[in-house]
């Protein structure tokens, strides 16, 4: 049996974020309405944190909550890469050739998942992870205790998935009242405080750990509406969508993923857990299948030092715009690239990471101002929001280039243009970058459109030209770049003499 691992690198100390979905099987894969409408039921006695809290208050809660916890698996049928499809004639002879035990090769096989979840309403309405049931052709829920023999079973079907929180709500029909968990306040959780996970860790059933908040609101790649609880409690593959409790009972987040080092898929201390108010403000569009967020229609990047000292911004505070999206909110109010969003709706933007969330939070159609600054001047704009398209990331913040010229352009011709997928001929496209100069550096990369300079319109070779000659021989320069569908600012240091 083996786990499926999701790894994704964060920073240089080379640790791999997993979602916490234990999957097992011959191929394995992939870890609103009021809360008292959610889910009455009776919480332990609320306790102090400290030397006051009963020594019994960890049994009393794991008593208590773990028979509404469940155990999640899900079946999905994909296409063997075993048993591929020859249109070409020459493939399918030497196939038959050298590996003649191809075509027994089953067509399909079946992807086995493990995660977590628990009952908010006790008619069946379950919470889990997106990632848990997505594109899952069967769910079986299973309550109990599979030690004693009592493991009930439920086939289980999707009500509302939301993949840009990684939060899902599912449905059994059990015909009879089930165990809830309440659900507390994520707003008031402090960093210290003690914590219990419950879930199914590697098929496990109903496992308790508990540790402390080791942090809030952290950012770690997850998605536009990052913003997780860290927590040293235990949690490992097929935690996933379990709940994370206070010592009062509560369901104060959602386990989702954790850090391990190197290829290890085992716990060292570093979890996160979906905040449960985040859950709570779309969990009443989730039970009617559709979450509706509002949506601006721009780019965005972060805001560094060297965007900084181009720009002549006096801090770093704020998101950048790096492209305006067509037929967009931005367009129709006349946002434009290099425009610095520092507040919307009269809160702060205090990085580029904020401004998802704060658009988010809002609905389509609801107005909005946005503080913007633009050559060096503050200005008010006020728009109606869009409702956000299905497959889009574009107000997710694009990955600053990196800090640090050679480089050929060329002519953007129209054959050329068409070639790269580019609106106009406007512009001139890079040819050749140095593979350790300057541009390389900033992430300059051939097939690029540079169709500014320090501001200025490059329109072809000759404004590209004046366009550098008026910056001095160790100035920044800022490009804006079309790179296929997208149009970022990337900053390039020339070498220093």
């Amino acid at each position: 049996m083996s786990q499926f691992k999701i790894y994704a690198r964060w920073f240089s100390l080379g640790l791999i974020l997993i979602l916490i979905g234990a999957v097992a099987g011959a191929q394995l894969s992939k870890s609103g309405s009021s809360s008292d409408s959610i889910s009455s039921a009776l919480a332990p006695k609320v306790v102090a944190q400290g030397k006051d809290m009963p020594t019994t208050v960890f049994t009393d809660i794991a008593k208590n909550r773990t028979p509404a916890v469940v155990n999640i698996s899900t079946k999905q049928k994909v296409k063997s890469r075993m048993a591929p499809e020859m249109e070409d004639e020459r493939m399918q002879e030497f196939y038959d050739r050298f590996f003649p035990w191809y075509k027994d090769m089953p067509k399909e096989q079946v992807r086995q998942s493990l995660g977590s979840g628990f009952v908010v309403e006790e008619d069946g309405y379950i919470l889990t992870n997106s990632h848990v049931v997505d594109q899952a052709d069967e769910i079986i829920v299973t309550f109990g205790d599979g030690h004693n023999g009592s493991d009930t079973e439920y086939s289980a079907k999707v009500i509302g998935s939301d993949p840009k929180t990684d939060i899902a709500v599912i449905k059994v029909d059990a015909g009879k009242k089930l165990p809830t968990i309440p659900l507390g306040d994520s707003n008031t959780l402090q960093v210290g405080e003690w914590v219990m996970a419950i879930g199914n860790p590697f098929g496990f059933s109903q496992s308790v750990t508990v540790g402390i908040v080791s942090a809030k609101g952290r950012a770690i790649g997850a998605g536009p509406y990052d913003d997780f609880i860290q927590t040293d409690a235990s949690i490992n593959p097929g935690n996933s969508g379990g709940p994370l409790l206070n010592m009062a009972g509560e369901v104060v987040g959602i386990n989702s993923a954790i850090f391990t080092g190197g290829f290890s898929q085992g716990n060292i201390g570093i979890g996160f857990a979906i905040p449960i108010d985040s859950v709570k403000a779309i969990y009443g569009e989730l039970k009617v299948g559709k979450v509706s967020r509002g949506w601006l229609g721009v780019m965005i990047q972060k805001i560094t030092p060297d965007f900084m000292k181009a720009l002549k911004l006096k801090s770093a505070q704020g998101a950048l715009v790096g492209d305006v999206f067509e037929k967009s909110p931005a367009e129709s109010a006349g946002l434009k690239r290099g425009d610095v969003i520092v507040e919307f709706n009269g809160q702060p933007v205090p990085s580029s990471d904020a401004l998802p969330k704060l658009v988010g939070a809002l609905k389509p159609g609801v107005k909005a101002k946005v503080k913007i600054i633009r050559d060096g001047s503050e200005k008010t704009i006020t728009l109606a929001l869009g409702e956000m398209p299905e497959e889009t990331e574009q107000e997710k913040p694009v990955a600053p280039a990196k800090d640090d010229l050679g480089i050929t352009v060329e002519k953007l011709t129209p054959e050329l243009a068409k070639r790269f997928n580019a609106e106009s001929s406007r512009g001139v496209l890079v040819r050749n970058v140095a593979p350790q100069g300057p541009a390389a550096e900033a992430g300059v990369r051939p097939g690029d459109i540079i169709t500014e300079v320090n501001r200025q319109p490059v329109d072809d070779l000759s404004s590209y030209k004046n366009a550098l000659a008026k910056s001095g021989p160790a100035e920044p320069v800022l490009m804006l770049v079309k790179r296929g569908k997208s149009t970022i600012f990337i900053v390039v240091k020339p070498l220093e003499n």
